[in-house]
């Protein structure tokens, strides 16, 4: 029945359109059948990002910010962190070759899909505290503030090095993106307190 396509298929690409990254558990519940994902991705209207993750192919791009989106939307339960983070509030040159997110401690890890995953983890008010939120190609994503993000680099700090989080804590006082009390706040989070201290005192 044609007609009846051509509403699941509006229906569907109406969705992925509004949802940014859509999951095939939307469409589900949408009531729109399964079966037409397959339609849709086999005439090229939609393109598939990795298991049950689709998008639309005028969306597509290699670019941070769809990396980010697409992240989210395969780790409903992380935060954008670290470089990634970084990168996002301009206080890096580096290009990060995978999005890093920070999950729950317990949480299972991720599979393998079309976007790199670098994971740390966390517990309580360390994975909780100075998470923001940004709207990326219609995808509400998780990312801890300038802050949190600078503490986290120095929590981190063998992960991402030590020269990369004073280079962020520099630059962060400088262009006045948070402010020293609130930079000892998420330290004192993180447990970093002494050590970023002495840096932000020399820097103030």
């Amino acid at each position: 029945m044609p007609e009846r396509h051509m509403t699941y298929r509006d229906l569907a690409l109406n969705l992925v359109r509004k949802r940014g990254i859509a999951r095939a558990r939307d469409l589900k519940a949408a009531g729109i059948p399964l079966v037409y994902l397959k339609r849709l991705t086999d005439a090229g209207d939609l393109v598939r990002l990795g298991r049950g993750l689709y998008q639309t192919p005028d969306r597509m791009g290699e670019d941070i910010a769809h990396d980010l989106a697409e992240a989210a939307r395969r780790v409903p339960n992380g935060v954008v962190s670290l470089l990634s983070a970084l990168r996002c509030h301009e206080l890096t040159t580096q290009l990060p070759h995978a999005v890093w997110m920070t999950i729950p401690h317990k949480a299972r890890s991720p599979g393998p899909s079309g976007v790199r995953l670098e994971i740390v983890r966390a517990t309580g008010e360390t994975l909780t505290a100075g998470v923001e939120y940004i709207d990326v190609e219609g995808v509400k994503v998780p990312i801890y503030g300038v802050a949190k993000t600078v503490a986290d680099c120095f929590k981190h700090r063998r992960h991402v090095g030590e020269d990369v989080a004073i280079e962020a804590l520099r630059d962060a006082l400088h262009q006045c993106k948070t402010t020293p009390s609130e930079l000892m706040k998420f330290a004192a989070v993180d447990r970093v307190a002494a050590r970023m201290a002495p840096y932000i005192k020399a820097m103030q």
